[in-house]
């Protein structure tokens, strides 16, 4: 499954309907979800049912089409699931219990409510919202997938505009050359990552360098701020639009620097180790939560695995403890202040950087891993984890042992 996005251009009118289709996909959203609250044992096809319920209520909601209808329940029911995930798994603290939203920003319509035009640069929407043609604007050419790939589409409202959401069925695979390398990736703050071969990627700190600009449009936006009862200011509303863009900005920077990185670890290697941080315990220090946050060290892992995926590489995550503590070389453990950026073994005497060394330990848990017990984490071409057996030939599997024993 593959996501394209497109620009939306369209009149103030449409952009009014799209609005009031969000308006309703929120509406539908809640009640589905009061619906579980008042009956219990409710399923998600109680919940879609109510659909119908709902459409023979209110008109407005009648003039949504159909399947975006159930597409908002089924919205409800993934935040039902994931509260019962969470206490199956018995996670600790809060479970997630789903909560009602006040602010939706997207449609979603499946196979029926919209049509594409003849030359795929416009969508008409055809149910009763009158949203109308909406042209589109974007770099992928869809005249090459056929309609019965295009499986969703959603209208999203975001602070610079509207866009138009495609997810077409498409089974995405790349085949690359084999290229014997192997790396392990130490995340960090002061460099975004250090692999075990000691180069090191800069930390860009987007967040950091718009902070001045993001403080200046809050405070502006503070002082148009309406006295609560009173309707906002078209001043007010302006600065708040001003602010929001500029975050977008740097989400979507964080978003492109964390893409091209992951991209290219992956094509350049044909297995990579990174640590397995668990980031939501991470970010409860709250002198490094924005540190770490603007880092976006999750958003690395996600693309890396599905790179992986794409490419048919081999990805493995393994424990972080002590890849900073212990030598890579003899596996003497030497405890150490987070000032301490240069590591010196006082048994074999190997010096090394502080975050190259634990770059190394993690390649060789990760290596270790594969070769004893036969757990790859991410494996791209298949739904099973794979082996390092099914990863290489016998002979790269002893190279590849060779080298952990080497570390």
């Amino acid at each position: 499954m593959i996501v394209f996005e497109y620009r939306a251009y369209g009149s103030p009118l449409q952009f009014a309907a799209v609005d009031e289709a969000i308006k309703v996909t929120q509406f539908i959203r809640n009640k589905a979800l009061r619906h579980w609250m008042d009956h219990k044992g409710a399923s998600k096809y109680d919940l879609n049912n109510l659909c119908k319920t709902l459409a023979a209520q209110y008109p407005f909601a009648d003039h949504l089409n159909s399947m975006a209808r159930q597409s908002a329940s089924e919205r409800a029911w993934s935040a039902i699931a994931r509260f019962y995930d969470a206490c199956k798994k018995k996670v600790k603290g809060k479970k997630g219990y789903p909560k009602f939203k006040k602010n939706v920003r997207s449609v979603e319509y499946k196979t029926s409510g919209w049509k594409l035009s003849e030359d795929r640069k416009g969508i008409k929407f055809t149910d009763g919202c009158g949203i109308g043609t909406l042209k589109l604007k974007g770099t992928r050419d869809l005249s090459h997938y056929q309609l019965a790939q295009f499986k969703r589409v959603r209208i999203v409202k975001k602070a610079d505009g509207y866009s138009v959401q495609f997810c077409l069925d498409v089974d995405r695979r790349e085949s690359l050359a084999a290229t014997g390398k192997t790396v392990g990736l130490d995340v960090g703050l002061t460099s975004f990552y250090t692999d075990s071969t000691g180069h090191k990627e800069d930390n860009p700190r987007f967040l950091r360098e718009a902070e001045p600009a993001l403080k200046r449009l809050q405070r502006r936006a503070s002082k148009k701020k309406p006295v609560r009862g009173q309707p906002a200011s078209r001043n007010y509303l302006k600065a708040r639009k001003r602010l929001a863009r500029k975050h977008l900005k740097v989400s979507r920077q964080r978003k492109d620097h964390a893409t091209k990185l992951a991209r290219c670890v992956i094509r350049s290697h044909d297995l990579v180790a990174y640590e397995d941080l668990q980031i939501r315990n991470m970010v409860r220090n709250h002198h490094l939560a924005r540190s770490i946050s603007d880092a976006s060290w999750y958003a690395f892992r996600v693309l890396l695995e599905s790179y992986a995926k794409i490419y048919g590489r081999v990805v493995v995550a393994v424990p972080p403890q002590y890849t900073s503590v212990i030598c890579s070389q003899c596996g003497c453990k030497v405890q150490k202040t987070l000032s301490t950026r240069t590591r010196r073994c006082p048994k074999c005497g190997y010096v090394a950087d502080r975050d190259e060394n634990a770059a190394m330990n993690i390649l060789q848990r990760g290596l270790e891993t594969l070769s004893t017990a036969g757990h790859a984490g991410s494996y791209a071409w298949g739904d099973s984890a794979a082996t390092l057996s099914s990863y290489a030939t016998p002979a790269q599997v002893e190279s590849l042992n060779q080298e952990s024993h080497g570390l």
